[in-house]
């Protein structure tokens, strides 16, 4: 048999690395998870969760976007907020597939101690297609993939191009096993974030469902990371951080799939995005920790409902997330509150010190969170 795919290889699936080469990468990964970890230590429980919130959701619309899925943000939100026991006050209520991504996400690092069996597996890519279908096709659902080879292929008719064979269905059951019995047992023999990144590529490479592979592999990885880390929430999106590097995600997994059973390249590359998803994670503990403060000072300052919700919703977008401040136009269509109450309000947060005026001035400008 020609060896054009890596489970093609006599050693499959015998990944080997250069730990050498890994050194600096590694150490670049850990020395950025430890600071998100360390400033997360910083928040009370409430903030954690309030921090955790915003993550999962990022990781649930992330997750999506890699396979080119949009979902609504909001609707991500809702699921996310009533399974962390947060307020869903405006918010819709989610549907089936999106609650279904949300609870394996949550199964997936709430209880990464427990074993990762088949049937968890099933169970989870069932979850993702509550209906049983795929778009407007029907697919297997908890349960592997059939005898229909699994490619993926690109390209019009007469210009197709294989990017991917995955192994045949007659080998698919004995290799998940082995998958999963190296995944129970690996924990502590290898380096978490390395045994993370070889989880990923392990079981992409085998893309033992008909859809949802991955979605599924990027769950995983997070348990991984959740076992590594010894902490039942992500306080960093990876799939975030592959969805900013998409196309060099797969074109590293294609690279990967067609080369030999040394992944060096891959895991260096995987590492490096751990370390920048943790990089980017320090920014929303900083944020929750500016919006707790904020209302620290202001625990004592009269608000009413429209004034809250409009603070928050400036809260919410960061510093440089709500472009141009709130003026009183944006005011009235997010309160709807009357032009003469929006101008009345606005004011009176300015006087209270909870707005300023932007620092872009201009007759269009509008006002800022004092942080």
């Amino acid at each position: 048999m020609t060896q054009t795919w890596i489970w093609q290889h006599p050693g499959w699936p015998g990944l080997t690395w250069d730990e050498a080469r890994l050194a600096p990468s590694l150490s670049a990964a850990r020395l950025a998870q430890g600071k998100v970890l360390g400033a997360a230590r910083l928040l009370d429980t409430g903030l954690t969760r309030e921090a955790m919130a915003v993550i999962l959701a990022e990781d649930g619309l992330t997750t999506s976007a890699i396979e080119g899925e949009t979902l609504d943000p909001a609707s991500v939100r809702s699921s996310v907020a009533r399974r962390l026991g947060l307020q869903t006050a405006g918010l819709p209520k989610p549907p089936r597939a999106v609650d279904g991504l949300i609870e394996v996400l949550l199964d997936a690092t709430r209880n990464h101690s427990q074993p990762l069996t088949a049937e968890r597996l099933s169970a989870w890519q069932a979850a993702l297609f509550p209906t049983g279908y795929s778009g407007l096709n029907a697919i297997r659902i908890g349960m592997l993939r059939g005898d229909e080879p699994m490619q993926v292929i690109s390209g019009g008719i007469g210009r197709e191009r294989l990017h991917f064979l995955a192994p045949p269905r007659a080998e698919l059951a004995a290799q998940l096993e082995h998958f999963l019995l190296w995944f129970n047992s690996a924990s502590g023999n290898v380096d978490g974030l390395v045994r993370a990144g070889l989880a990923h590529l392990w079981f992409v490479t085998l893309h033992p469902y008909e859809d949802g592979n991955g979605r599924l592999a990027r769950a995983l990885t997070d348990m991984a990371l959740s076992q590594d880390e010894g902490m039942t929430m992500r306080l960093f999106s990876l799939s975030a951080q592959i969805l900013r590097e998409r196309d060099a995600y797969y074109r590293m997994l294609e690279q990967t799939q067609r080369g030999g059973l040394d992944v060096t390249e891959w895991l260096a590359w995987f590492l490096a995005q751990v370390a920048a998803a943790a990089t980017a994670a320090e920014q929303t503990v900083t944020h929750t920790m500016g919006k707790a403060r904020f209302w620290l000072r202001h625990q004592t300052t009269h608000l009413n409902e429209r004034q809250r919700k409009a603070l928050n919703r400036l809260l919410d977008a960061g510093p440089d997330g709500f472009e141009g401040g709130i003026n009183t136009r944006k005011y009235v269509s997010l309160t709807k509150a009357s032009r003469a109450t929006a101008y009345r309000e606005l004011a009176d947060m300015v006087d209270k010190g909870c707005l300023q005026a932007d620092s872009k001035g201009g007759r269009s400008s509008g006002y800022e969170i004092v942080w």
